[in-house]
């Protein structure tokens, strides 16, 4: 019996060995798929469309009140939150090295979303007012910090670059420019006021398609998707530009320079020949997303976009 007793202790203590080591996998797991946002980084909350939301605010350490700096709002993509969005963009160093504001505001749902229009999950069916939503961020950030209000700017990622487009569309009056990243235009659009755009995006993404169509990857429920040049010949026509140019800028990457626009307007696109689902110069967005393309930075071009397209 008192065998029975030590061997039934010693199963015990296998089992819970076992159940620990269990545990200790699955938040590695957690902590290598939704990575936290950055130490040192604040962590806010504030009520909107009566829901209380949340943003992560990165301040450069350059960063004087008495000095109005630009601020950036980064999108994550569909399943992602600020701490993923930070982890794949990099855009922290980035926002140290230029001195600006870098915000990373949260979708919402179990899978984070946002609501683009026709896309995606929990927030496009329940018609969460995100563009709302990023506009009291703005407020807030205003009434925290010295922000230049000329230089308020949006990009994002995947359903995170859906809902830039649509702030652009939206949010015309308060957005000098924005910068999609593997998004597509999946709203009715009507910016009162021009808006500066650059736009990266990858010939082999399944997820949301180059030349537009449903969608062969992804988190699903996106419907078919607007091309890349759909958006991209929209903001040139609404920015009123009249000349087009293209240029190799490496080995599978290629810019489209729409020029000739509105006083202090631009539109870019960047080609990633046989490029995926992913940040360009960043991280993977998730442990089986596709490899971004190392031939560019998204984030850096991105900041050098913005700074020379400050609100006309």
């Amino acid at each position: 019996r008192s065998k029975a007793m030590r061997v039934g202790l010693v199963t015990g203590v296998v089992v819970l060995v076992v159940v620990l080591i269990g545990l200790v996998v699955v938040v590695r797991h957690r902590r290598e798929s939704r990575p936290e946002v950055a130490t040192g980084d604040q962590q806010e909350s504030i009520s909107s469309g009566g829901m209380n939301r949340t943003y992560a605010v990165h301040v450069p350490p350059g960063y004087n009140p008495d000095e109005p700096a630009p601020l950036m709002l980064v999108l994550h993509g569909g399943g992602g939150d600020a701490g993923n969005a930070q982890h794949m963009t990099g855009m922290n160093q980035v926002s140290d090295e230029g001195g600006f504001l870098a915000v990373y505001p949260d979708g919402t749902g179990r899978l984070r979303t946002w609501n683009a229009g026709s896309c995606c999950g929990a927030a496009q069916r329940n018609d969460v007012d995100d563009v709302g939503f990023i506009r009291d961020v703005i407020t807030k950030m205003e009434q925290d910090y010295s922000v230049d209000p000329k230089r308020i700017y949006v990009t994002g990622m995947s359903n995170g670059g859906m809902m830039t487009y649509r702030i652009g569309c939206e949010l015309s009056d308060t957005v000098a420019a924005i910068a999609p990243v593997s998004g597509a235009l999946n709203t009715a659009c009507s910016p009162s006021q021009p808006v500066s755009t650059i736009v990266f995006h990858g010939t082999a993404d399944t997820s949301v398609p180059y030349e537009g169509g449903t969608p062969t990857g992804g988190i699903g429920d996106t419907g078919d998707q607007n091309s890349v040049a759909n958006a991209v010949g929209f903001w040139s026509d609404e920015d009123g530009c009249s000349n087009v140019d293209d240029q190799q800028v490496s080995t599978n990457v290629t810019l489209e320079e729409h020029t000739g626009c509105d006083p202090g307007t631009e539109v870019e696109l960047y080609t990633i020949e046989g490029g995926g689902h992913a940040w360009p110069g960043g991280e993977k967005g998730s442990r089986r997303g596709d490899t971004p393309t190392d031939e560019i930075s998204a984030s850096e071009l991105i900041w050098q976009f913005m700074q020379a397209h400050p609100k006309p």
